[in-house]
């Protein structure tokens, strides 16, 4: 269960999309689970949870948007995602081993030397968040950059080392790749119509006001934001609120006197949380769609760990430290 965490994990970082991580994965790891001896309804609620568990790490898209959105720099919302990042991974990963030895399962020791020989036939998937956190982190390169780089590495890689892609194939791919962009393209261009709206209507400025009448302590306000994030998390897909809600919680935040970065990584973590909110969490759909499995079921089986994570969230929204430790 931790390999899967940290697997799935690492796949919505660089997916930057947590449903992404159930459809693509979960048929693949659930069989596995189950073979080791964990019961199913474990098993669902590990895959279910652990889809949106990579979206505070590098190079998480939706950080990346939160960060151009807010006009703060995305290089320091990933450095005050880590800790929370790992926090959840450490609370989760306790719970999978306490589940371990409620079902009496025998843990695999690790070898390095098998690790090793494994790793190494993975060795070019390997490199390219190397390539990734380098370019961005190190300064050589901007985002768009870094990106193009990514492209780059990958078309050789596919091309000319694996040879699973033939020069034929690159007017479907890019068909493809523009579809699904186009797609991207389109929502984010209604939410930003919506954005435009809002701010020209002075909706931000209307709402500082009824908040600065109704709330005047922080941690209220924390509270009542968690709650609406939550709310926002069920509703929209995590890009569509970030373009359409950050402008309005923006100043709110900075009128409560909340850190921008610990803004950010609170409206993360909580829209991470939201995918799992009954009745209509995103990713419990998605689940219940590539497990075949009903509704009932996916909610009971997440219900813990969707405890553990509002756990983990109320740690991060009420002691600062933890996201802002790093600066």
């Amino acid at each position: 269960p931790i390999v899967i965490i940290l697997l799935c994990g690492f796949f919505t970082a660089l997916t930057g999309g947590s449903g992404v991580t159930i459809l693509a994965l979960g048929g693949l790891l659930l069989p596995m689970l189950l073979k080791e001896g964990y019961s199913r309804s474990f098993s669902l609620g590990l895959l279910t949870v652990s889809g949106s568990i990579g979206l505070l790490f590098p190079p998480s898209l939706p950080a990346i948007i939160y960060g151009v959105t807010a006009g703060v720099s995305v290089k320091n919302v990933f450095i005050a995602g880590l800790v929370p990042g790992l926090l959840l991974i450490l609370l989760i990963s306790s719970w999978a081993l306490y589940q371990g030895r409620m079902h009496n399962i025998s843990l695999n020791p690790f070898s390095l030397k098998k690790s090793l020989q494994v790793s190494s036939y993975g060795k070019w998937e390997l490199i390219l968040p190397i390539i990734i956190l380098f370019g961005v982190f190190g300064g050589f390169t901007t985002l768009v950059e870094t990106a193009a780089i990514t492209v780059i590495y990958v078309f050789l890689v596919e091309v000319f080392i694996y040879k699973d892609l033939r020069f034929s194939d690159l007017p479907r791919i890019v068909i493809d790749c523009s579809t699904l962009i186009g797609g991207v393209i389109i929502i984010l261009g209604v939410a930003m119509g919506l954005t435009s709206y809002l701010i020209d209507a002075q909706i931000p400025m209307l709402l500082l006001s009824w908040v600065k009448s109704t709330i005047s302590n922080k941690y209220v306000f924390l509270l009542t934001l968690n709650i609406f994030l939550l709310i926002v998390g069920c509703l929209m897909d995590i890009f569509s609120a970030i373009i359409v809600i950050v402008p309005l919680i923006t100043p709110l935040g900075i009128y409560f006197g909340i850190d921008p970065m610990h803004l950010a990584i609170i409206f993360i973590a909580n829209l991470e949380l939201g995918f799992l909110t009954p009745p209509v969490g995103m990713n419990l759909f998605l689940s219940a769609y590539r497990f075949n499995e009903p509704m009932p079921t996916i909610y009971k089986a997440t219900l813990p760990f969707f405890v553990i994570k509002l756990f983990a969230v109320g740690l991060i929204t009420y002691i600062p430290i933890i996201t802002l430790g790093l600066f």
